[in-house]
């Protein structure tokens, strides 16, 4: 599903370049729920970025569903995220002016899906998250769990083969976040890719495998609690 061959990111600032990612080997598979942590300038929402094709990598290689990803026009990138990609963000991200339903069905109206069936899709989904009755709420009226899944329902209706969480759980206090991700896992096992950005120990540990970053490099990885130290582990390339 990804595969990330020696990718290397790096920002100019005036005089000064900042090498953010210093050669990224990973891959995940399909229907996998992965989590990456690092403390803050590890490189773990550049690589986010760089996965859910926000930003561009400057080396390396990065295949998405069997497409490898090169510079690309902000069209094609689009019609890609669009086709592939879910998108689940800490500040929610939701629109204040507009309900819950507007929101959820915000990127059907990108596709061009006309009102009534977008908004009948945005219902369903609603529905699936237990928020059909909040469906005509606006966001201030929503609190942080029920926000959050708007958030993943909105993610959901373009029925995405991957979802990428920027800390999810980072605004919402332990038991919301223990419900988000209960959440989160249940869509993963209905086979959809989930890859979580996250600095909370106990969430990444509901996942099954933890990718540590430390300096713009993955340090290590965690999987079924057996770590592998990456500099003398070699990950295995599965298709």
């Amino acid at each position: 599903m990804i595969r990330l061959q020696n990718i290397h990111k790096s920002y100019i600032t005036g005089t000064n370049k900042l090498h953010v990612l210093k050669g990224i080997d990973l891959h995940i598979k399909k229907g996998e729920l992965v989590s990456i942590m690092g403390s803050s300038g590890s490189g773990k929402s550049t690589l986010l970025n760089i996965l859910g094709l926000l930003d561009n990598h400057d080396e390396g290689v990065y295949e998405l569903n069997n497409e490898e990803i090169k510079s690309m026009s902000e069209t094609k990138a689009a019609k890609l995220r669009n086709n592939l990609l879910g998108f689940v963000f800490q500040s929610f991200n939701l629109i204040s002016f507009k309900n819950a339903m507007e929101n959820v069905a915000l990127p059907l109206y990108y596709q061009k899906v006309s009102r009534k069936k977008r908004n009948k899709l945005a219902l369903e989904y609603l529905d699936k998250m237990g928020l059909k009755e909040w469906a005509h709420h606006m966001p201030n009226e929503l609190s942080g769990g029920q926000k959050q899944r708007v958030a993943v329902a909105r993610a959901m209706i373009t029925e995405p083969k991957i979802i990428l969480a920027d800390e999810p759980t980072g605004a919402l206090d332990s038991k919301t976040s223990v419900e988000v991700m209960e959440l989160l896992k249940e869509i993963n096992k209905s086979g959809i890719t989930v890859i979580i950005v996250t600095h909370e120990n106990d969430i990444a540990h509901m996942t099954d495998r933890i990718i540590n970053l430390k300096d713009g490099r993955i340090e290590s990885i965690v999987e079924n609690n057996k770590i592998n130290n990456t500099e003398s582990v070699q990950i295995p390339i599965q298709e």
